[in-house]
Parts: C-alpha cells; structure tokens; sequence
C-alpha cells in the first residue's frame, strides 16, 4: 500500500478529552475513511507510525440534521477507529502527522 493510499485511510486523529484519557490506556483514535475496513486501518497505522497494533474497533458516526442560512441540510457521516496498541507501544499524536 502506497503512502497516499495510508493516508486516504488515516485522515486525522481524534482530539478530544475522552480520546486523551483512552491514550493512557494505550488506545489511540483516528478519523477514517468511510469504506476502510479494519485490517486495511490496522496496516496504515502499522506502516505510518512504526508501531504493533493489536486490535481496530471501528464505528461510524451519523450526521446530524443542521440549518445552513435558515434551510435545513444534513452533515456528512463520519467513521472513527479505535485502534489498541500492543503493550509496550506508543504513539505521540501531537509530532506523528
């Protein structure tokens, strides 16, 4: 799998406060393309940051029906992974992309 290919899979990780308290526990989340399977999100990760990973749960998020300058429309679908580590291994978030 190409570099761009990884990174079409790996769009960005996820910053927030549930996924920092998930870091310490050696879990790591990432936004992902809508189609990427998990041992597809298992190879990217493995190849991009150099790590072992031991398991991908995935889960797709529903967009939400908002108003856009008064007429209603409907925000994309969103997937994220959960990716867990192997014991021993880290990935930095803030210097890895």
């Amino acid at each position: 799998m190409s570099r761009e290919a990884m990174y079409q899979i790996i769009r960005a990780p996820l910053i927030t406060e549930k996924m920092t308290i998930l870091n310490e526990t050696g879990q790591i989340g990432f936004k992902v393309a809508i189609d990427a399977t998990k041992p597809q999100i298992a190879a990217a990760v493995e190849a991009l940051f150099n790590v072992k990973v031991a398991s991908v749960n995935t889960l797709i998020q529903k967009g939400k029906t908002k108003r856009f300058r008064g007429r209603p429309g409907v925000r994309s679908d969103l997937k994220k992974a959960i990716v867990t580590l192997a014991p021993g291994q880290t990935i930095d978030i803030s210097t890895a992309l």
